[in-house]
């Protein structure tokens, strides 16, 4: 569909080109003065600097948007379908800081996924709040987590719902996978609870019919973005999008103003303000030729060892799966996730992430055809002469503790208070209390949190990620060999 010549326009970018071609003398920061002197990066410079301005009378200012910041703001909600949107200079861990911090005071109540990603954490800690997490729903086949069932957020709702001053969501997940989250919204708005969605890794959805539908469209009452993961903005480009009755909206603004910088980058939002009419200026075409380089992956992988999460019989029923996230592993099992990764970056297919299983790959409005045969040609190169199909359901423990049965927990207050700590060996500290996160990176999901008490399972989880020699961050001890608890 054509959209209205309106759309078209990139306001704050066209306002910062404007200004740069003036020419004039700055005396203003920053203080390169919009002028090269970098000779062996003098193109990169002569491109970028110029429109690396400050808040001018003709550029406006992020924090109290009344020209073509706002304008830009209200084009971008508009095309994502929401009431009001907020550029993010900070990526989506700015938004999630600042959902948190607008809606929560000290001792207040959410009801949380437990898969969320550390900035949700942080905010919780920030806020000084407390969390009912909820156990995510384990996907069979890939034993990825998703999110938490109907049923287990209807019993939180039932007994917190009261108290809960809001649900928080994380979707999709790292490998571009989600269950439905309309009926989770739904129950959450019987009791008139508002659903704040991080959806960092959704910021195309709903823009082609091969995409899965967007939170907003979904009914979430806050949405977080990162415009710049699978769009087309700058790293640290991203947006929060609002609608609805049930946000205090101004508080939200406030807490913004606290978490993102009194000097945002210009470039940065301009390319949020470039992004947002690439796809709707472009619609469906923005993404067609990603969409093409997968599908010929894929297309051609039964004549590999390779496989494909969501497509044939390696796809569940009631999971999404977004096509521009091509997830890989090897069936024959020779080559783990990081091996697999470190073979592709050899053959210079680099890739967004590996687990001990999985390669996530992702796509995007910049890819293109030779992308794809690109990383074909990689993958026939390194595929053995004949191979066996493996299952999938393997014994190899998820990167986080479940319970096969689970119940609404306790509350987990999440405080900055300072505890003493000792150092342990991470075999021997089952029943002690995390005073360190840990945290596989990507996905960049805690697997202990401080506070929260270490399983046997939690245990197997984390040893499964020393031997396969995955960055873990949070931790003193980035090998595992050692784990800080608080102590007795």
């Amino acid at each position: 569909m054509r959209l209205k010549p309106y759309s078209e326009k990139a306001p704050l970018f066209e306002a910062l080109a404007a200004h740069a071609a003036r020419g004039g003398a700055a005396f203003h920061v920053p203080g390169h003065k919009q002028r090269a002197y970098d000779e062996g990066a003098s193109s990169f410079y002569r491109a970028l600097l110029p429109l690396d301005v400050t808040e001018l009378s003709d550029t406006d200012d992020l924090h109290h948007p009344e020209g073509v910041i706002a304008e830009a703001q209200a084009l971008a909600a508009a095309c994502f379908g929401a009431e009001e949107t907020r550029f993010l200079v900070g990526g989506s861990t700015a938004g999630n800081l600042a959902m948190i911090l607008g809606m929560c005071r000290p001792g207040d109540l959410v009801i949380l996924q437990r898969n969320v990603h550390k900035s949700i954490i942080h905010g919780l800690m920030l806020a000084g709040a407390r969390a009912i997490l909820l156990q995510p729903e384990i996907e069979r086949l890939s034993g990825l987590a998703t999110m938490p069932s109907v049923e287990l957020l209807a019993q939180a709702l039932d007994r917190y719902g009261v108290e809960a001053k809001a649900v928080i969501l994380s979707t999709p997940n790292y490998y571009g996978m989600a269950t439905r989250l309309q009926p989770l919204i739904e129950i959450a708005h019987r009791t008139n609870v508002p659903v704040l969605v991080d959806e960092a890794h959704g910021a195309h959805f709903g823009f082609h019919s091969d995409l899965p539908e967007s939170a907003l469209r979904s009914g979430a009452d806050l949405v977080v973005q990162s415009t710049h993961k699978m769009l087309s903005a700058m790293t640290m480009g991203a947006m929060l999008h609002m609608q609805g009755e049930r946000l205090p909206r101004g508080a939200i603004r406030e807490a913004l103003t606290m978490i993102q910088s009194s000097s945002p980058s210009y470039p940065v939002m301009a390319s949020l303000d470039l992004a947002r009419r690439e796809v709707q200026a472009g619609g469906e075409a923005a993404f067609a030729e990603a969409l093409s380089a997968v599908a010929l992956v894929v297309e051609e992988l039964e004549g590999t060892n390779f496989r494909a999460l969501g497509y044939g019989p390696y796809a569940t029923e009631g999971i999404t799966y977004d096509p521009l996230k091509l997830v890989l592993f090897d069936a024959s099992g020779r080559l783990n996730g990081f091996q697999l990764r470190d073979e592709l970056a050899e053959r210079l297919c680099l890739a967004e992430m590996a687990d001990d299983r999985y390669v996530v790959l992702a796509f995007g409005t910049g890819s293109t055809s030779a992308d794809g045969f690109k990383l074909l040609e990689a993958l026939k190169a390194l595929s053995a002469p004949s191979h066996v199909e493996h299952s999938l359901l393997h014994s190899v423990p998820p990167a986080i503790a479940v319970d096969p049965n689970p119940n609404v927990p306790e509350p987990v207050k999440f405080d900055r208070e300072i505890y003493s700590s000792e150092s342990i060996a991470l075999e021997r500290s089952e029943g002690r209390t995390a005073a360190e996160w840990v945290i596989p990176y990507p996905p960049g999901i805690p697997v202990l949190y401080p506070g929260e008490q270490i399983t046997v399972k939690t245990i197997r989880a984390l040893l499964k990620w020393r031997q396969e020699g995955a960055k873990i961050q949070g931790a003193q001890d980035s090998r595992l060999l050692t784990i800080e608890v608080r102590a007795n």
